[in-house]
């Protein structure tokens, strides 16, 4: 009984298969367009996933911004400043995990916690894990997929953010750090003044009503494009085509996904349209998953800012750990994905 209404609210809040039913309606009864045909199906798929991404965006965003109003830049710092080692990477990936942002946004956060002077592993642990995993995130994979792999992807980026940041600790990269950032560093002497203000429940309520319409406002043309692309992919792109260049019967399908996904910029909520037509496709698991993280955690405009921040020897090692960890993910993912589906 207990499963049958998880179920049901699952379909009903999360799925949303009442908005699938009415969008098929609307087209075939209303329109007049027969089912059997790629328009349809192109049509059914953009619009149902524009309407229903954008409600729970609106929700999730709010729920996740509330959250991050508990943890503004300054108490996150002095949070952090308390822990070291592995201890402090988890922290620090898992407060990643409650700042709703893409890449280029959770930059400046980053620069700001180096400047404090937190340990250069725990801020890259930070920077890894904020554009890949969140409430938001999570709930949207979760009702184009399901819950286990929703979990699973969360647990895996949480992973790649954690030994991440450590191997760069360990190999004590806080060296390879712009000079301009150490200045900056040394200047405060080891100090850091902590803001303890604290909101009051309407400043929590209007941060995260601003941060629905911020945050909406920057990603809205990206999700377009997303469902946009995905519908092409769903409704007009042979399934063999696809299946041919990243089906798993290609060793090379998830390599190939995350070369494609480090050139495009967009966010998670812009790539789930995209993964979700590809899965249709039959395209593994493992190979879409390696897409998204590589568009989130990898773009070229991220990179770009964080090579302005730290020197090669830093910015490579980086990219070298997030890309390895992102294929052995997908290489996983695709060999015991089965099992979540």
């Amino acid at each position: 009984m207990i499963n049958s209404i998880f179920v049901w609210l699952n379909d009903q809040l999360l799925k949303m298969t009442w908005l699938e039913r009415s969008v098929n309606n609307f087209l075939s009864q209303i329109l007049g367009i027969d089912i059997d045909t790629l328009l349809f199906k192109s049509l059914s798929f953009f619009i149902y996933d524009v309407i229903k991404i954008f409600l729970l965006l609106a929700v999730l965003i709010f729920i996740a911004s509330y959250i991050q109003s508990f943890f503004s830049p300054d108490r996150t710092r002095k949070i952090l400043g308390k822990l070291k080692g592995v201890p402090a990477n988890t922290v620090g990936a898992l407060l990643g995990t409650v700042t709703p942002f893409c890449s280029c946004s959770s930059i400046p956060i980053f620069i700001g916690f180096t400047k404090a002077g937190l340990p250069v592993g725990v801020t890259f642990s930070f920077l890894i894990s904020s554009p890949l995993v969140d409430l938001a995130s999570v709930v949207l994979l979760a009702s184009i997929f399901n819950w286990k792999i929703a979990i699973a992807y969360v647990i895996v980026g949480l992973i790649i953010a954690i030994v991440g940041g450590t191997l760069i600790s360990i190999f004590k990269m806080d060296r390879y750090i712009e000079d301009f950032v150490k200045e900056s560093i040394q200047n405060q002497s080891g100090k850091v003044d902590f803001d303890d203000y604290k909101m009051t429940k309407k400043e929590r309520y209007n941060y995260a009503i601003y941060q629905v319409k911020e945050i909406i406002s920057k990603v809205w043309l990206f999700v377009l494009i997303g469902v946009g692309i995905g519908a092409v992919i769903h409704g007009f792109i042979p399934q063999t085509w696809i299946e041919t260049i990243l089906g798993n019967n290609n060793p090379f399908s998830v390599f190939i996904a995350t070369i494609i996904g480090i050139p495009m910029y967009a966010d998670i909520f812009g790539t789930l349209p995209i993964a979700e037509a590809l899965v249709l496709k039959g395209v593994g698991i493992g190979t879409v998953l390696a897409f998204m993280m590589a568009v989130t955690a990898l773009s070229l405009p991220s990179m770009i800012m964080i090579k302005r921040v730290v020197k090669p020897k830093l910015f490579y090692m980086f990219v070298g750990i997030v890309t390895v960890g992102i294929l052995i993910m997908g290489y996983l993912f695709n060999a015991f994905g089965g099992f979540l589906l």
